[in-house]
């Protein structure tokens, strides 16, 4: 069932992460899970950043006035996560997680695609990392007990409200790169350049964090943790299933229905009662 097109709004919004607000191990005390959101988090600042510009650069192009509107509400709600997630690596790096070495690395491969990559393909970049985050995203909102796991921090608030805007931006990307000539070829080979790069950054970064952190040279402690990684929910295990449907000719977002989702948390986060609206400005 395909989900329709929905509109993209930016919400101007702020988290705060004062000294003392924090464990260090902020998932529940869960080693692995906590430098995992932490490398997560570490990607967004330089990451938001380019998908910005590569949308930038091509939205004069597009024709049809719907799709151009939600273009540049897309650029509204990734300059505010890119910001937001600054903050949250501010505290982060302060707690002893190397997230600025990170965002250096990302930072530095990024301003390489701008040179050397067409608009086109930075474009193809950008749908094949939407997808990823729009994929977890939907994981994490249909995952209760993951959700839980994230106590009542703003870390939690800020990843909610990321994950709800991520999946309701999903199709914007591809949309844009199909709407100014993108082909399927590029799209596809595009996704396993980037699938590849990933797993070799993720497992650097992860390697490099647990090395920083004193807790990870206890044995017991850093198996028990990556043993329940081990042990994926149901939600998880459809989100793996979902990321190689991207290497399927034809393939768009919006093949998997997200109404219902995007309606329970935009109750729940910014309703009348919701739990993020006292972050809105």
């Amino acid at each position: 069932m395909t989900a329709p097109r929905k509109a993209v709004v930016p919400r101007r919004i702020r988290f705060t992460y004062p000294a003392d607000s924090l464990e260090h191990h902020f998932v529940g005390g869960d080693l692995v899970a906590s430098h995992w959101i932490a490398f997560l988090s570490g990607l967004f600042p330089e990451g938001e950043a380019f998908l910005v510009r590569s949308v930038r650069r091509v939205v004069d192009r597009i024709e049809d006035p719907d799709l151009q509107r939600r273009a540049r509400g897309f650029i509204g709600q990734e300059l505010t996560h890119g910001r937001e997630h600054h903050v949250l690596n501010e505290r982060l790096r302060a707690m002893g997680y190397p997230v600025h070495v990170l965002d250096a690395i990302v930072g530095f491969g990024v301003r390489v695609w701008d040179r050397i990559f067409s608009a086109l393909t930075c474009l193809a970049i950008t749908a094949a990392l939407e997808h990823f985050t729009a994929v977890a995203s939907e994981a994490m909102l249909t995952d209760t007990e993951l959700v839980d796991r994230l106590g009542d921090s703003q870390i939690r608030s800020l990843i909610l409200w990321h994950c709800y805007e991520e999946s309701e931006h999903r199709s914007v990307a591809i949309d844009v790169y199909r709407a100014v000539g993108g082909s399927e070829t590029r799209r596809i080979m595009t996704m396993r350049a980037i699938m590849a790069m990933l797993v070799v950054l993720s497992i650097g970064y992860m390697i490099g964090s647990l090395l920083c952190d004193r807790a990870a040279y206890n044995p017991i402690r850093l198996f028990r943790s990556f043993a329940i990684r081990t042990r994926p929910s149901p939600a998880v295990k459809e989100a793996l299933g979902r990321l190689p449907e991207y290497l399927r000719p034809g393939f768009h977002p919006d093949d998997v229905d997200n109404t219902e989702l995007l309606e329970r948390w935009g109750v729940e986060l910014f309703g009348e009662n919701g739990s993020l609206v006292g972050n809105l400005h």
